[in-house]
C-alpha cells in the first residue's frame, strides 16, 4: 500500500510537470504565432512603403521631367541591342528573319538619308512688302549742295506698331417724303434700309466681335484683360456688355456648329479625346473639373468640341457616336471600350500614349525601357519613311506588313515574356499592362494606310484648350463652358485648315443671317474649310502657334 501511494505521488508529480510543459509549450507557440503574424505585418508595412516610395519616386521624377526636362518623347538613342533579344521568344524561324531583316533595312534605309546639318549664318528677312511704308528722308550737313552728285540712298527700314483704335461707324439713313399735299394720309416716308448687323439691338460690329472671340480663344486674353486695353484706347465696356455679345454671337454659330457636328461624325474615321476645363458651380462656390470630349475628323481636318455639364462618363460619349460607323482611334480610356465588339466600329490605339508609358519607366528600369523604346522608334522610323516618300495609303499599307509587322509580332512576345518578370505596379509593369491591354487595338492601325499610328493630331487639337485655362482659368458655369465648346470647334477647323482666323471670322458674322430664311443653302459652306475653297482671293495663312 505504501508502494502504491508513493508512485500515485510521483505519477501526480510527473502529471503535473507535464501539464505545466505543455502549458509552456503552448504559451510559446502562441508567441511564436504572435511573433510570425508580427513580422508578416512588418514585411507587409515594409512592403507597402517600398511600393510608396517606388511610387514617389516615379512621381518625383516625372514632376522634374515636366518643369526641367526634354518635353520631347522622341528617343534619338540608335542603340538596338537587348541583352537576349530573340532568347526564349517564342518566334519561328520565319518570323526571327522577317525580324531581323525589316531592322536592317530600316536601319540602311535611315543611314542613307541622314544629312549632315551645316549650321548657317542667320539672315534677317526683309519685312513684308504689303506694310505701309512712311518715308523720312535725312540729308548730310553740306556747305554747297550743288557740288555734289547724289549715289543711291542707304535705305533702312524700322518696324513700328500702333495700338489698336476704336472708331464708331455712323450709319446715316436718309428719309424721304413724298411731295403731296399735307392733309393727304397717303404720303409715304421712305428711309434706307438698315444693313445687316450680326447682333441684332446690339452696337458690336463684326470688327469688334471677331477682335474678342479670337483675343480669348485663339490668343488667350481673358475678357478682363481685354476690358483694360480697350479703357486704354478710349473704350469703356463692362464685363456684362461683353459676357452678353459672347453668348449671342455663339448663339448665332451653334446652327453651323451642329452641321459641323453631323459632317465629322458622317466621316469614316476619326479620333477622340478628352480635356479638362474648370467650371464654378456658383452655389456651391467653389470649381470643379469639367470635362470636354473632342473629335476629329482625321481625313478632313475637322474638329468639334463637346460639353456636356463636365462629365466625363460614359453615359456622354453612347448618345454621340450611336449612328457612328467607322474607324475611331483613342486613348486607353475604358469609356471607349464598349466599342471594342461593335460591328460598326473599328477601335484604334496609340502609340504615343505607349511611348509616353516607357518614357515614365526610365529611371526605374532603364534597359527594359530603353528596348521598348527602341521597338517603338523603329515603328515611328517607317512612318516617317512613308511620309517622306509621300506614299498613296496603298503603297504606305504594304510598306508596314513588310517593315512593322514582324517588329510588333516580336515586341508582343517579349512583353509577354518580361511581364512575368516585373513587379505589377512598378512604372515598367504598369507599362507593359498597358501595352499589353491594348495591343489588339495598336496592331490595327496596319490595316488601312490611312490609319494614324498615334492620336498626336487630336492631341495637337486640345492645346488651344490647355493654354487658354492658364489664363482665364475658368469658365463661369455650365453654359458658358459649352458656348466655349462652339467657339474652339470653329477656331480649331480654321487652325486645321490653315485659315486666317479674323477673314473667317468676320466673312461668317457678316454673311450668316442670309442663311436664316433661305433653307436650300448649307451651313457647311460657311465652314473654314469650305470658305477657303470658295474663298477666290487667298488670304495669308494663320501662323498662331496656338
Amino acid at each position: 500500500m505504501e508502494q502504491t501511494g508513493k508512485f500515485k505521488e510521483v505519477f501526480a508529480q510527473l502529471l503535473e510537470e507535464r501539464n505545466s510543459l505543455l502549458r509552456e509549450n503552448n504559451q510559446l507557440k502562441n508567441r511564436v504565432e504572435e511573433f510570425e503574424k508580427e513580422n508578416a505585418t512588418q514585411k507587409n508595412t515594409i512592403s507597402v512603403k517600398d511600393e510608396m516610395i517606388l511610387t514617389l519616386k516615379s512621381q518625383l521624377e516625372y514632376l522634374k521631367r515636366k518643369l526641367w526636362g526634354s518635353s520631347s518623347e522622341r528617343q534619338i538613342n540608335n542603340n538596338l541591342s537587348y541583352p537576349g533579344l530573340f532568347d526564349d521568344l517564342e518566334l519561328t524561324e520565319a518570323e526571327r528573319q522577317e525580324t531581323e531583316a525589316a531592322i536592317k533595312e530600316i536601319e540602311s534605309i535611315l543611314a542613307e538619308t541622314v544629312k549632315v546639318r551645316v549650321k548657317e549664318k542667320p539672315v534677317r528677312k526683309p519685312l513684308p512688302e504689303n506694310l505701309p511704308r512712311r518715308e523720312e528722308h535725312h540729308y548730310p550737313a553740306m556747305d554747297n549742295r550743288e557740288e555734289y552728285d547724289e549715289l543711291p540712298a542707304e535705305i533702312t527700314e524700322i518696324l513700328e506698331h500702333e495700338p489698336g483704335k476704336c472708331y464708331v461707324r455712323k450709319i446715316i439713313r436718309h428719309k424721304y417724303v413724298r411731295k403731296t399735299p399735307k392733309d393727304d394720309i397717303s404720303a409715304l416716308i421712305i428711309t434706307a434700309p438698315l444693313p445687316a448687323l450680326p447682333l441684332p439691338r446690339s452696337y458690336a460690329e463684326t470688327t469688334l466681335l471677331s477682335e474678342l472671340m479670337i483675343n480669348k480663344y485663339v490668343d488667350h486674353l481673358p475678357f478682363y484683360r481685354q476690358i483694360q486695353m480697350f479703357k486704354r484706347d478710349g473704350l469703356t465696356l463692362s464685363a456684362s456688355t461683353i459676357n452678353g455679345w459672347f453668348k449671342e454671337t455663339t448663339d448665332l454659330l451653334r446652327p453651323m456648329y451642329y452641321r459641323l457636328q453631323e459632317i465629322i461624325l458622317g466621316s469614316d474615321y476619326i479620333q477622340a479625346d478628352e480635356t479638362t476645363i474648370p467650371v464654378v458651380i456658383h452655389q456651391e462656390k467653389k470649381a470643379v473639373k469639367g470635362y470636354l470630349w473632342l473629335f476629329r475628323s482625321v481625313m478632313d481636318s475637322l474638329v468639334f468640341f463637346h460639353y456636356d455639364n463636365g462629365s466625363r462618363a460614359q453615359k456622354v460619349v453612347i448618345p454621340i457616336l450611336s449612328n457612328y460607323r467607322g474607324a475611331l482611334q483613342t486613348d486607353g480610356y475604358d469609356a471607349y471600350s464598349i466599342y471594342e465588339n461593335k460591328e460598326t466600329i473599328i477601335l484604334l490605339a496609340c502609340w504615343a500614349h505607349v511611348r509616353r508609358k516607357y518614357v515614365e519607366a526610365l529611371t526605374s528600369d532603364k534597359e527594359r525601357a530603353e528596348y521598348a523604346l527602341s521597338q517603338i522608334r523603329l515603328l515611328y522610323d517607317v512612318e516617317r519613311m512613308a511620309d517622306t516618300d509621300n506614299l498613296p495609303y496603298e503603297e504606305r499599307k504594304e510598306l508596314r506588313n513588310r517593315l512593322s509587322k514582324p517588329i510588333i509580332v516580336s515586341f508582343e512576345k517579349w512583353l509577354l515574356r518580361e511581364n512575368e518578370k516585373v513587379t505589377p505596379k512598378s512604372p515598367i509593369g504598369k507599362a507593359i499592362k498597358y501595352t499589353l491591354n491594348n495591343y489588339v487595338r495598336l496592331k490595327r492601325y496596319l490595316l488601312n494606310g490611312k490609319y494614324m499610328i498615334d492620336n498626336n493630331l487630336i492631341e495637337n487639337s486640345v492645346r488651344p484648350v490647355a493654354l487658354g485655362k492658364r489664363n482665364y482659368l475658368f469658365c463661369g458655369n455650365h453654359s458658358a463652358a459649352e458656348d466655349a465648346a462652339v467657339i474652339y470647334s470653329l477656331m480649331g477647323c480654321c487652325k486645321a485648315s490653315n485659315v486666317n482666323f479674323r477673314d473667317w471670322f468676320e466673312y461668317v458674322l457678316n454673311n450668316i443671317h442670309s442663311y436664316d430664311s433661305d433653307y436650300s443653302r448649307d451651313l457647311a459652306e460657311l465652314l473654314p474649310h469650305n470658305w477657303k475653297i470658295a474663298n477666290t482671293t487667298s488670304a495669308p495663312s494663320c501662323a498662331e502657334n496656338s
